[in-house]
């Protein structure tokens, strides 16, 4: 029995890259399977967020800002008293031990008015290192934030408005605080 030396045999070293289409060879075959697994996740998350009717859902825009958003920096320009402003000491980012009154009165404000966000103001000086300086009055803003929180003011109904830098000659307390208005 002779064998044709141009017959293909079982035990040739490249025998599976021989029987196997050139897709799976080349790997493209897998990269298309992954394709239409990823393709596959995104159409059941789209069919459930739009719901089992089959109709296009309106995008509406939320009742209220979202959380730790960023109003433009507004705040000195912004008619009226605050209803709550906290002095910090200086380089620090820890509550000073008056806020807790001043907390309170904002976050009864606030869930009284349910319709209404609060707007959380941080300040600081031109001194020293500006991005520092913007750093902290960031981190005294989000300590407010978390403070309201913990009275019951809902994250959703809490704006951060971006620090804002005192110039001129005024007290030094007027660059370390934070105002709060419920708007």
């Amino acid at each position: 029995m002779k064998i044709d030396p141009k017959e293909r045999r079982m035990n040739e070293p490249d025998d599976a890259a021989k029987n196997y289409p050139w897709p799976v060879r080349t790997g493209v075959g897998v990269m298309l399977l992954l394709l239409l697994v990823v393709a596959g996740a995104i159409a059941l998350v789209v069919s459930t967020t739009l719901g089992d009717s089959g109709k296009t859902a309106a995008i509406s825009p939320p009742s209220a800002p979202p959380l730790a958003s960023v109003a433009p920096a507004t705040a000195a320009a912004d008619p009226g008293e605050p209803e709550g402003r906290i002095d910090f000491e200086p380089g620090s980012g820890a509550l000073p031990a008056n806020a807790s009154e001043v907390l309170a009165t904002v976050a009864d404000a606030a869930r009284a008015q349910a319709g209404k966000f609060v707007l959380i103001s941080s300040f600081h000086d031109a001194s020293g290192g500006a991005a520092q300086n913007a750093e902290l009055a960031k981190r005294r803003a989000q300590t407010v934030r978390h403070a309201l929180e913990a009275n019951g003011v809902a994250p959703d109904h809490l704006v951060l408005d971006q620090p804002v830098v005192m110039t001129g000659g005024a007290d030094a307390r007027e660059a370390r605080r934070v105002e709060l208005r419920v708007r």
